[in-house]
């Protein structure tokens, strides 16, 4: 049965629900962010829930369950637990707060202080005739289910009598008929899986907590003003009006608890049940002695009652509850009601339901301690923080896949330090890293500083060019063009020109005739160049070497005019030049064959080419002339 819920949006990692739960049943594996509940371990303590402020854990809600009985066909019994009189001071009169239940809709609404007093009868006779086996008290539901899950040895020890709340079904059934319906309200939620166990005339069909009858006086409008007396349904309890409180069963038994003549030790509270039930293990023949163990302190502060209740608050309030009803009761009639409901069957049995996990290894449980920094020698000790006794009892739980070695204080500090000297250290290299991108920065802009003024250069530079330069990308459009090569173009690329500066983006075969542009595209295909090819445009004869700038990508131009004088003299002297040094064996051959006449040839090329060179020094003598 899933008692338990845990609502993972709300959860903030606290671990609080799993230091406190005294089964480990919400575990915190090595793999998961969460923690989760194991359903099979929990036996319904509630302190999970209590001390979870975020409220991400909650129990079964029974509200829906109840009022479907209400509304249903059969007759149904609200049977109260005598805890109402210190969790409700707020209800003036108790017989308002019996008025307020009937308005819900309940048929019959009775106290489960008479299953006290029937139940307490069983136990003084147990206790008082000692057959050599001392007893642990079935009265607290969490602490049955611990037995059965995690102490099963000790089950022939679990006092075979039916608890109150089962008690009192079986007396509302003996008296209103077997197909009546039952209502528990009380402060336990343990109690929501005992209520399961029962098919016979104990059976319980709902449980409602004290703040869930709460919620239904709200939802449903049900105010005490508005309401008049009413009293419980009989039969009347007795002195077990005073079971909320730790030895409230043994006082209403009228048990000894003379500390010296008495054989009954009782206890109670989360901090003391494990120490309680552990102790009754090991050292029962020493101590000789029953135990009647809760997990709360009383049930008047179980986990289903109103949060931040005052303890001593509630005892007097118990106590005070108790003293008012004696004052007016019917003891004769008590008595009739005792012996008349004291034939149903009070027996009950349990069963074994381990739910231990086997030893781990203890070579896995000293990796664990390696990890969490501690030693096997002083594996014993530990600060409690995890939830555990000891580092041993932790190291343990991890390698039972329980908890995780992050639950550990010591461990997540270390880690801490170590993660701030890391954190440290990365900020150190941050820091340098961070100066060294600003004086990289620093020598970017420069060297882009450097680049662009020598880009501009180059720009200006090659504007001045007398021949043409054209740059095409793989597309044939001109990334940058020369006023020279826009004036080769003629008059309507200066047009485009004056648009479009330097006719960048301009596609070059509209502006070139096929034979022309094709050079372009066979470089930018082939990579391979393209020198001194002529050509001829618009009536001039150009002269064109084409140049692989990037491959395939982007290709470059120089377009030379033969027209134009300057270039026309740059042209025939660099070819005369080529001639004399492509021919100079064949001149020297024919020099050899033909003797002076071949020189004289060669003389008159060469100053041919001089004729055409500038004079770079006025006073320089041409050379004489044979």
């Amino acid at each position: 049965m899933k008692l338990i819920d845990l609502d993972k949006s709300k959860c903030v990692l606290c671990y609080a629900c799993v230091r406190v739960c005294p089964t480990k049943a919400i575990a915190l594996k090595v793999n998961e962010e969460f923690p989760r509940v194991l359903h099979d371990r929990c036996i319904g303590c509630g302190a999970c829930a209590t001390v979870c402020s975020p409220g991400a854990i909650t129990w079964l809600d029974s509200r829906k369950e109840a009022m479907d009985l209400i509304h249903g066909k059969r007759k149904v019994a609200a049977i109260v637990d005598p805890s109402i009189s210190g969790e409700f001071p707020d209800i003036t009169d108790y017989r308002k707060f019996v008025s307020m239940i009937r308005s819900l809709g309940f048929d019959y609404v009775n106290e489960v202080s008479f299953g006290v007093d029937l139940t307490g009868s069983q136990y003084r006779e147990l206790f008082s005739n000692f057959k050599g086996r001392f007893h642990l008290s079935g009265n607290c539901p969490s602490l049955v289910s611990y037995i059965e899950k995690f102490a099963p040895e000790l089950l022939d020890n679990l006092a075979p009598i039916i608890n109150p709340m089962v008690a009192t079904a079986k007396v509302v059934r003996k008296k209103y008929g077997q197909d009546l319906a039952v209502v528990f309200i009380g402060s336990c939620v343990s109690a929501k899986h005992e209520a399961t166990l029962h098919i016979d005339d104990g059976k319980v069909d709902a449980v409602l907590t004290f703040k869930e009858l709460r919620q239904l006086f709200a939802e449903n409008n049900v105010v005490e003003s508005t309401l008049e007396y009413s009293e419980f349904d009989g039969p009347i309890g007795y002195t077990g009006s005073l079971y909320p409180l730790s030895n409230g069963l043994v006082q209403a038994a009228g048990i000894d608890d003379n500390l010296l003549t008495g054989n009954v030790i009782t206890t109670g509270g989360s901090e003391k049940f494990l120490e309680a039930v552990k102790t009754f293990r090991t050292h029962t023949e020493l101590i000789k002695r029953h135990f009647d163990i809760y997990f709360c302190n009383g049930c008047m502060m179980g986990p289903g009652t109103s949060p931040n209740g005052k303890k001593y608050i509630r005892r007097t309030l118990t106590t005070e509850y108790a003293n008012k009803r004696l004052k007016t009761f019917d003891k004769a009639q008590w008595e009739t009601d005792i012996a008349e409901y004291n034939t149903i069957d009070f027996t009950c049995q349990y069963k074994n339901d381990d739910q231990r996990i086997a030893q781990p290894p203890i070579e896995k449980i000293h990796e664990v301690l390696k990890v969490i920094g501690k030693t096997p020698d002083k594996a014993h000790l530990g600060c409690g923080a995890c939830g555990y006794e000891s580092c041993q009892e932790f190291a343990v739980a991890v390698s039972k896949g329980l908890a995780k070695p992050e639950m550990c204080l010591t461990f997540n500090l270390k880690n801490q330090a170590d993660y701030i000297k890391t954190l440290k250290s990365t900020n150190e290299k941050l820091a340098r890293t961070e100066t060294a991108l600003k004086d990289s920065e620093q020598r970017a802009r420069r060297e882009q500083q450097s680049a662009q003024e020598a880009t501009e250069i180059i720009t200006a530079m090659m504007q001045k060019l007398p021949s043409g330069v054209v740059i095409v990308d793989q597309d044939l459009k001109i990334l940058e063009a020369n006023r020279t090569f826009i004036d080769i173009l003629g008059e309507d690329a200066r047009m485009i020109d004056e648009v479009i500066p330097g006719l960048v983006g301009a596609d070059l075969k509209t502006l070139l005739p096929f034979n022309f542009y094709n050079m372009f595209s066979f470089v930018l295909k082939n990579d391979e160049d393209v020198t001194n090819k002529d050509t001829r445009y618009n009536e001039n004869l150009l002269n064109v070497s084409i140049f692989t700038i990037r491959k395939n990508k982007i290709v470059g131009a120089v377009v030379r005019d033969m027209y134009v004088p300057e270039v026309r003299k740059e042209q025939i002297v660099g070819r005369i030049n080529d001639a004399i040094t492509e021919n100079l064996e064949m001149v020297q051959k024919i020099a050899f064959l033909l003797g002076e006449g071949a020189a004289h040839t060669e003389r008159m090329l060469n100053s041919i080419v001089q004729s055409y060179q500038p004079v770079k020094d006025t006073d320089k003598r041409r050379p004489e002339e044979d």
